[in-house]
Formats: C-alpha cells, structure tokens, sequence
C-alpha cells in the first residue's frame, strides 16, 4: 500500500464576508453547522472502502473559516478520517483559522487530536486596510494567536498576507513584511489581490486607490528579496518557507498528485478524473443522508491534458520542469515549449538549473501569458508529431516530487503500523 493522497475538507461557514472573498462560504448559516459535520462524516464513512486502498499523508481543513466551525466538529472529522483510512502519524493536518477567532484552549485540543499545521489569515499588518477589508481582528490578535498556538505545541505555522489592497503603497507593504516575519512562522504565503466580480471590493476595480500594476510589481519583487533576507525560500509563486516546511498538501496540486476532497464545493483528483461536489451547503446535506449523488461535475483527463497540466502548475514552484521527465511521464518530445523557455531564458524571465527549466521571480510575475503561450506551443507540436499519441505513461513513482523521501515503516493513527513500504532509489 504505497499510493499516498492528500484528504481536503472544505468547511463553508464564517462568521462574516471578506471584501476580498469569492470562495463558496456562508454567513449567519450556523444552525447548519452540525448537520453539515455529520455529512461530512457520513460521506467519509461511505467512502471508506476507497480510503482503504490507499495512504493519506496530508489532510487540509479550508474554507470559509474552520476556526468557526468549532474545535469539536473539526476533530470529529479528524477522528472519522482516521477510523476509515490510513491516516499516518507523521501526516501533515492543516486547518486554517483567523487571528482572534480561537481560543488557547481549543488550539490545545486541535493539537492533541493531530492536527499539527495552523494556516492564519493575517493579510495585513495595518489594523485601518483590516478593518476596510472586512477583517474583524487587529495585528496585535494575530501576534497573539501565534503565541497561543505555540503554547499549545504547534510548531508548523503559516501565516497569509496580502499586497495590492487599496491605498496600499510602498511603505505600508514593507511595513507588513517585517511585521509579519517577525511572528517567525515557518511559512509565509503572499498574494496579489485578485478582484473578483461579485465581491464588495469589486466597486474598486480599475479604481486609482487602488496600486497600479508597476507598484504591484514592486512589492511582489520587494516581498521575494525581504522574505529571503528573512529566512524564507521561495518555491512558489506565492509561497515561501523555511527549509523544510513546504506546504506538502497544496504541493500535491502543483505537482499533479491526487487528493480527494469531502463537503460542499470540494474538489478531487483521482484516477486521472478531477470531479466536485454540489455547491450548496442543503442540498449536500440532503443528498448525503439520503444516499444520492452530490457530484456537480467530472472530467476524465486526458493524457494530453495532464501534460499541459504538468507544465502549467509544476512551473508555479521553483522545482520547475525537466524534459526528461517529461519525456518518462508521457512519452512526448518538448521541442517547441524548450524553444520558448530559451527566449524566456534571455529576457531573464526563466533559468535552466541542474536540468530543470523554471521560472525566476520577473517571470513569475509573467506566469499566466508566458504558461498560455506554453501550452499553445505544446498543441502545435502535438498537432505536427507522425504518430499516434502514446496513452501508457510511467508507472507513478517515476515523477520527482519535492518529499519523495519515504520512511520504510508507516505508523497509523489508532496504533496501526505498516512495514515494507519501499523508499524511492
């Protein structure tokens, strides 16, 4: 039993709306909360026989907020993932929270049931941009959180930030940058604000408060120099970590690697097919206790269409690309894209190291057209190629990973052990 898969539980419930939000969430919807717990559990339990065949080393509570679904629920999910799979000790659990919103004593609790990753959501570190994003907590009770998750054991801690708010400028970001490195979490995230359609900040959109595209860049650019200065490597686009503490679950999305999803709105990969459950909170829990389908959409993937795949989210990381590789997975040249990558490479948009082509930090910036006209370059190698296109890829153990490194015994929640799982040579 060596196949591994990450476990995503999204938990759609906060106690109030982000300007910033366009994830699928619920406000003043909290009489839901248990009847959505028990679900969550069923649907697991219904699925046991599916978890039985395979090792989950990560497991990820998102949402909306987990923090408000309460500590009890987040732990009976736990405990269910734990008595219908093989939930390995040394398994990453993560579960994202807001500043403020929990106490010590139930940080205490999350770590005692195994959950040993904390992702925190403190965007900023002027409590004036919080208060205008609709946050409810100030930078002192992020400061304050962090040392109660310490106090309680946690001693794997991400924090998120956020460039590109309104009236943001220069000054304001570095200011949030050292604030924020000195929480001394492990992992730092850091995004560029994306405004969304439908979304309170959306009456900003190509507003002069908000920073133009150049200053955008700048502070993207300023936050990868400082965040290294501080100890943080980059392996992502967006994220930064101490050595060592990579955030091995979304690591599984960037590198192609299954994960199965539980809760409404969640997605999955698995077996070559990505599918996502009804986004609506009743419905799921209707269809759930009745025994009926709570998928909304699924898609075989194509060989072809997990190569693109291959090359649109491993450059995301700073891991990157290898033709051979690509060549071992898929049985297909990558003349063309190499084509591109070197006149990437002189615009100092790409760097080829130690046999892998990725991105640098300008052309990460750039990701979105520069993987765009990848993938076009791609297509038309495929469209021009005289044979047939080859289905039979490598066996599984054959694509690198950054954590490929797999202890030969396996110890399991409940007492459970597993002896003889191979390491890779």
């Amino acid at each position: 039993m060596d196949k591994r898969v990450g476990i995503y539980i999204h938990i759609p419930f906060c106690a109030s709306k982000c300007a910033y939000c366009n994830f699928y969430s619920l406000i003043g919807s909290d009489k839901l909360m248990t009847p959505y717990c028990d679900a969550v559990i069923s649907h697991i339990e219904e699925y046991s026989s599916q978890l039985d065949g395979v090792l989950i080393d990560t497991v990820y509570f998102g949402g909306g907020t987990p923090g408000h679904f309460g500590t009890g629920r987040l732990v009976s999910i736990l405990n269910a993932l734990k008595k219908n799979g093989h939930v390995l000790l040394d398994s990453e659990v993560t579960v994202e929270i807001n500043p403020g919103g929990i106490t010590k004593e139930e940080l205490v609790k999350l770590r005692r049931a195994g959950f040993n990753r904390l992702s925190i959501g403190v965007q900023c570190a002027n409590d004036g941009m919080l208060k205008n994003l609709g946050r409810t907590h100030t930078f002192a009770d992020a400061e304050e959180t962090v040392s109660f998750a310490r106090q309680a054991g946690f001693e794997n801690i991400s924090v998120d930030i956020i460039y590109g708010l309104p009236s943001q400028d220069k000054d304001s970001w570095a200011e949030t940058i050292a604030k924020t490195a000195s929480l001394k979490a492990e992992h730092i995230s850091c995004y560029g604000l994306k405004i969304e359609e439908g979304t309170q900040l959306y009456v900003f959109k190509d507003s002069p408060f908000l920073p133009d595209d150049d200053v955008q860049a700048d502070m993207y650019l300023y936050a990868v120099e400082m965040l290294a200065r501080f100890g943080y490597r980059q392996y992502e686009i967006s994220n930064f970590s101490r050595r060592g503490y990579e955030s091995k679950h979304n690591l599984k999305y960037w590198l192609g690697e299954e994960y199965i999803g539980f809760g409404a709105a969640a997605h999955s990969y698995i077996g070559k097919c990505r599918y996502s459950f009804i986004e609506d909170v009743e419905k799921y829990i209707e269809r759930v206790s009745q025994g009926q389908v709570v998928v909304e959409y699924s898609e075989k993937m194509s060989d072809f269409e997990n190569a693109g795949e291959y090359l649109m989210f491993r450059l995301r990381t700073t891991h990157g690309i290898s033709e051979e590789e690509y060549y071992d997975i898929y049985r297909l040249k990558m003349d063309y894209v190499l084509e591109l990558l070197r006149k990437y490479e002189e615009e100092g948009w790409a760097l080829f190291k130690d046999g892998r082509w990725r991105f640098t930090p300008t052309g990460f910036m750039l990701s979105n057209s520069l993987i765009g006209e990848l993938l076009d370059a791609q297509t038309r190698q495929r469209t021009q190629i005289s044979k047939p296109w080859q289905t039979e890829s490598a066996e599984e153990d054959s694509q690198m990973t950054l954590f490929n490194k797999r202890p030969l015994t396996q110890g399991l929640f409940g007492g459970r052990r597993l002896v003889g799982s191979q390491e890779p040579t």
